[in-house]
């Protein structure tokens, strides 16, 4: 299959899917070395900084690597699966071990490192949990959601935050149908509203066992629930 030259648009999109294509169809297996900048620009009609470009999201992809002096080498015929995608299809109970590996030292660092800022965020975000206690489900999961979020910002760690926000689409979901079947909501609106404001209070007071132990045994009950649906 030819190459072609490319049509005016998003040039390095056209090329990255055209050098996909080439890539994934087996026009290049594993381990072919590919032409030179020069050659692909001549053979797409477009500049070197155009091919550039495609082969580092082709990098990107998991498809190709770049060896020093040698040149850009195949290295797998099927684009790597992201992180978001990946969460998107795993079990809710699986994604939830993670986080809570995770988001308990990220409480544990809230309470030796947060700032006024932060406790005056943790306290609003508990406000907002507690007077979501009268909305729909959806709209109690989101503002829990964001209590947690709260504590994770008060870590202090970009990366974590970040990690965090990865987790949040997967676990969103999964949460509001949670609360739905087991009925969590029916009898106590506000579910949970002890452990949470225990949370808060062990990260305003800088305790950080308290912080967590409290914050384990909350996303203990809640996986326990989950294996159990």
């Amino acid at each position: 299959m030819a190459l072609g030259t490319l049509r005016p648009s998003p040039l390095v999109d056209q090329a990255t899917q055209h050098l996909r294509e080439q890539i994934t169809g087996g026009h290049w297996p594993v381990g072919t070395r590919l032409p030179g900048e020069n050659a692909l620009a001549k053979t797409l009609g477009v500049g070197r900084s155009t091919v550039r470009e495609a082969l580092r999201a082709l990098a990107g992809a998991g498809l190709v690597q770049a060896r020093q002096g040698s040149g850009v080498f195949v290295i797998a015929t099927e684009p790597a699966e992201d992180w978001p995608a990946r969460l998107r299809r795993s079990a809710i109970g699986d994604v939830y071990e993670v986080r809570m590996m995770v988001e308990v030292q990220a409480a544990r660092l809230a309470a030796v490192r947060h700032t006024d800022a932060d406790v005056a965020a943790l306290a609003a975000a508990l406000d907002a949990r507690r007077a979501a206690a009268s909305g729909d489900d959806a709209a109690f999961v989101d503002a829990d959601i964001a209590v947690h979020a709260a504590v994770v910002a008060a870590a202090g760690n970009p990366v974590l935050v970040d990690l965090f926000a990865e987790f949040v689409p997967a676990l969103r979901q999964g949460l509001i149908d949670l609360v739905r079947l087991l009925g969590l909501r029916d009898d106590d609106p506000d579910h949970g509203d002890a452990a949470h404001a225990a949370l808060v209070d062990a990260v305003t007071r800088g305790d950080a066992d308290a912080a967590g132990a409290v914050l384990e045994a909350e996303l203990r009950q809640t996986l326990a629930h989950l294996h159990r649906t």
